[in-house]
């Protein structure tokens, strides 16, 4: 029995034999539960010591066992949407030996990604984009004439709220291709699912007198060979009739001429794989409708709170606990928390303030201000360009709306940004949670534009919090009646620097950002919360008499001329830092003054490089793209020394 690689995980007697899915179809059909047990144990097994996201992968472990033993990948495309609940996939497609170091630096990816495996069909990260892209490759195959090759779309009943979805299926309707959506309805994303459609897929899974005559339905899917070709006419009529009865309302998804199938127990993987079998045998565009259940076969799990057990972090297998590291001291507090606290302390004062947030109100912290002012706060579902337009008709009617998205996610909504709230200089306040260096979700969740992309557009002020106190102040100052329209504030992911953060609120001026330091060797201009960075490496700077200026300049936009008017009438050496792309972002905007202004100096400017970041700790991210403490020790000192160089020559 082989011991995986790195992980000191034994894996069961079938998973050891399985390294690719021509493994795994050698198994016997019964053979496919005890294969499941063991696969879903070795997900526990890694997680629970390494980290992950964990119970949407346990929700899909018979449905991801089912589609690799029936289909054949990868030349059958098999798209997952979001890719939380990909990992069983990972393991089955040969990654098995180094899933141990799912998400860790230069180790392998939490989604799937092309450049990873020939079976990671499309990259993805965030949400809605399956259908899309697996109705793009069976238009493709249609074109080329390959009739032989299937499409499958996986998708979470949570990423079905999203427009793009709708879009995608309105779009495979009309093409007829061969296409297949599998819904997987465990009724939960990150935060519980809301919305219509939500509702909607309650009524159908909860209709115990359609279930029972959907089993009838399928037999006769099952016996399609021995009825001959009639039988797919025959089938498609009595659900047709039991649907119209039994439901009292049309099928939405045959409404867009989608055929409708199920739904059915997600957790069956012999049925499972019996219904797929059928189902390769049906042309043009189809949904299975599975049941799942998050965090299925773990005890701890399935009986927690399925935000909980998303993604836990380490904790003990045996006990269920989550292992958490307990500080001997007082600790800051995450950013996210401090917005959450704040929104409400502002709210309770101006009754005109909302909070708005597509799908993530605790990851956000949202979540506080809905339990405190349920009528105040929306989770609009997984929405993006819907929350910030909402937003917008909020601010036309005199409210004040603070819009909290992840700004990865923001991308997303850009064009409402731009058309539905600067346009119309609306005071809508986007708050761009996990701004600049994400973590281990890797490069679909770092935020890395948005400093950049809001900059260039009218209206928009842009600012960026070097601490806990500084997030409030800008909050509050963007509410009040003085603030003129769109105003964003962006800060990172984790925790911040002040343990007595909650201080008085104070006005901060727009565009106005505040000297930290004076100095006379060099100056340092940082933006949001990499100012932390700098500091402790100006500290280290002045341990060898090097003295560092040093200014925040709090706002990428409007930018404090005044306090740059200073800096290059004093400093000839001068070090931009930020958590954001280089291009476009607050060093460009430094460099246009001083070439506006007839200033020369030498500038150099520290953030993301013109790349795409991959996964790690946000310190290992920090040292890859050039602005950790020691790095800004380093630059500041080399820019130093050819000052130096340059007095001798």
């Amino acid at each position: 029995m082989e011991i995986v690689k790195g992980s000191g995980v034994i894996p069961g007697e079938l998973l050891a034999k399985v390294n690719s899915p021509a493994d795994l179809k050698n198994l016997k059909e019964e053979q496919l539960e005890q294969f499941c047990k063991e696969l879903r144990q070795f997900i526990i097994d890694i997680v629970s010591t390494k980290g992950g996201h964990f119970g949407a992968s346990l929700g899909v472990v018979e449905l991801t066992t089912a589609l690799h033993y029936i289909y054949n990948t990868p030349y059958d495309q098999l798209v997952w949407d979001v890719g939380h609940q990909a990992y069983g996939h990972k393991i089955i497609t040969g990654r098995k030996d180094i899933f141990h170091t799912n998400r860790n630096y230069k180790g392998i990816s939490g989604f799937p990604k092309r450049s990873e495996s020939e079976y990671d069909t499309f990259g993805v990260g965030h949400s809605s984009t399956s259908i899309g892209a697996a109705l793009g490759m069976a238009v493709a195959s249609k074109y080329n004439n390959l009739k032989d090759k299937h499409h499958i779309a996986v998708i979470g009943d949570g990423s079905m709220t999203a427009g793009m979805a709708f879009e995608a299926l309105n779009h495979a309707g009309v093409e007829n291709a061969d296409l297949l959506v599998v819904l997987n309805d465990n009724c939960m994303s990150i935060d519980p699912n809301v919305g219509a459609l939500r509702d909607y897929l309650t009524d159908i899974t909860t209709s115990h007198t359609y279930n029972k005559t959907k089993d009838k339905v399928w037999e006769l899917l099952g016996k399609i060979s021995k009825f001959g070709p009639n039988a797919q006419e025959i089938a498609s009529k009595l659900e047709n009739a039991v649907k119209t009865s039994l439901l009292k309302q049309s099928n939405l998804f045959e409404s867009l001429k989608f055929r409708y199938f199920g739904p059915v127990d997600g957790h069956d993987v012999v049925r499972l794989a019996k219904i797929m079998r059928d189902l390769k045998d049906i042309p043009g565009p189809k949904i299975l409708h599975v049941l799942t259940q998050k965090g299925k076969g773990y005890q701890f799990s399935e009986e927690g709170n399925p935000t909980v057990w998303h993604a836990p972090g380490l904790f003990n297998k045996d006990t269920g606990e989550i292992i958490k590291v307990i500080p001997t001291s007082p600790q800051p507090p995450k950013y996210q928390d401090v917005f959450g606290h704040t929104i409400v302390e502002l709210a309770e004062k101006n009754k005109k303030i909302m909070g708005v947030t597509p799908a993530m109100p605790s990851g956000c912290s949202l979540n506080i201000m809905m339990k405190a002012m349920p009528d105040r706060a929306f989770d609009v579902g997984i929405a993006e360009q819907h929350a910030v337009t909402f937003s917008a008709g909020l601010a036309t009617q005199g409210l004040i709306p603070f819009c909290n998205i992840y700004s990865s996610f923001m991308q997303r909504a850009y064009d409402q940004v731009v058309h539905d709230v600067a346009l119309q200089n609306l005071k809508v306040v986007l708050c761009l949670d996990r701004g600049g260096l994400a973590g281990a979700d890797g490069p679909t969740h770092h935020g890395a534009f948005d400093i950049a992309y809001f900059r260039c557009i009218p209206n928009m002020i842009v600012s960026a919090p070097m601490n806990e106190e500084e997030l409030r102040n800008l909050m509050y100052t963007a509410q009040l009646d003085e603030t003129p329209g769109s105003f964003s504030i962006r800060y990172p992911r984790g925790n911040g620097v002040m343990v007595n953060w909650k201080t008085p609120f104070q006005k901060i001026e727009i565009g106005k950002g505040r000297k930290i330091k004076d100095g006379k060797d060099l100056a340092i201009l940082s933006l949001g919360h990499p100012g932390n960075l700098a500091t402790i490496a100006i500290e280290n700077l002045a341990k060898e008499n090097i003295n560092v200026a040093h200014y925040d300049l709090r706002f990428a936009k409007p930018i404090d001329e005044a306090m740059l008017h200073e800096v290059f009438t004093k400093y000839k050496k001068v070090i931009t830092i930020e958590d954001g792309c280089i291009m476009g972002g607050v060093g460009s905007a430094v460099l246009e003054f001083m070439a506006d202004n007839g200033y020369q100096a030498q500038v150099k400017r520290l953030g993301i490089p013109d790349k795409f970041i991959e996964h790690g700790e946000q310190s290992e991210l920090y040292e890859e793209c050039g602005f950790s403490p020691e790095q800004i020790y380093a630059e500041a000192k080399d820019l130093l020394l050819e000052k130096q160089k340059a007095k001798v020559g």
